[in-house]
């Protein structure tokens, strides 16, 4: 964070509800004390169904940018003025910029994702995927792993809700969790809330092989027991940290125009308590 704020600090922030919890604000004030930018970052937590009136109050205030999470991603991009093509196809954005030409949203969750499974030196288009759930994350991330080249398959526990993710990724297939083989996909990604309490996975870990590389999304906690399993079985995986990390970097360069610091952002990611 700045040494001090002053009158030409700009304000950055992120909404949804609940907030509280969000390592946003520490990752983002990280990034802009390690770019020498005169900015600060902020939660505000916007009450479900008010996020429409939080982008208002960011014209009105001027603020120099905006991360919406849920339940939000929908409303505010109804009320962006442009949208990107990802965030067009997706119909939610996770950044909000502003512009010249009115408010710009943007998803840069897919991207993200992208970026975190290649710091592991994995190719998400060298072999067939997997992605658990139906919500915004496996929507953005299908997008996002059609687009580079992989074969994607949606799992949800009903065909419906998967049919409908698959429709947004060119050539991708769908089916339920209970029918699908884990075991079958280079790439296993779980992009269901199951594991933030300790849920079991929505999968068998015992389906899955060495040959995988596997992909929590959740990061708090750090291990979940779809991770657990994984490692204790000797199969490469990582939570959902590096996605957190990569999508926040693509937003502050969205934001200030300038390269994400991301090591620092990285740091503040991975700092007990933050």
């Amino acid at each position: 964070m700045s040494a001090s704020v002053t009158g030409s600090t700009r304000v950055a922030g992120v909404i949804g509800d609940p907030i509280r919890h969000s390592r946003s604000p520490a990752i983002h004030n990280a990034a802009f004390a390690e770019a020498g930018l005169d900015w600060v970052f902020l939660a505000f937590e916007v009450p479900r169904g008010q996020g429409a009136h939080a982008l208002e109050a960011m014209r009105t205030l001027g603020l120099g940018g905006l991360s919406v999470t849920m339940p939000h991603k929908q409303d505010a991009a109804w009320k962006c003025d442009r949208l990107t093509p990802d965030a067009t196809v997706l119909g939610a954005v996770n950044t909000v910029v502003p512009t010249e030409q009115g408010l710009l949203g943007a998803s840069t969750d897919g991207e993200g994702f992208l970026r975190s499974v290649r710091d592991h030196d994995v190719d998400p288009a060298a072999g067939p995927a997997l992605v658990l759930g139906a919500g915004g994350a496996a929507r953005a991330i299908a997008l996002a792993l059609a687009q580079a080249g992989a074969a994607v398959t949606v799992a949800a526990r009903r065909l419906d809700a998967a049919e409908t993710v698959a429709g947004l990724a060119a050539g991708a297939d769908a089916a339920t969790l209970a029918a699908c083989d884990p075991g079958a996909y280079a790439l296993v990604v779980n992009a269901t809330p199951l594991g933030m309490q300790g849920e079991a996975p929505a999968i068998d870990p015992a389906r899955l092989n060495p040959g995988q590389f596997v992909v929590d999304t959740v990061y708090h906690p750090m291990e979940t027991p779809l991770l657990a399993a994984a490692r204790a079985r000797g199969i490469p995986c990582t939570n959902g940290l590096g996605m957190l990390v990569h999508q926040a970097a693509l937003a502050f360069e969205l934001w200030t125009g300038v390269e994400a610091p991301l090591d620092a952002m990285r740091a503040a990611a991975e700092e007990p308590g933050s």
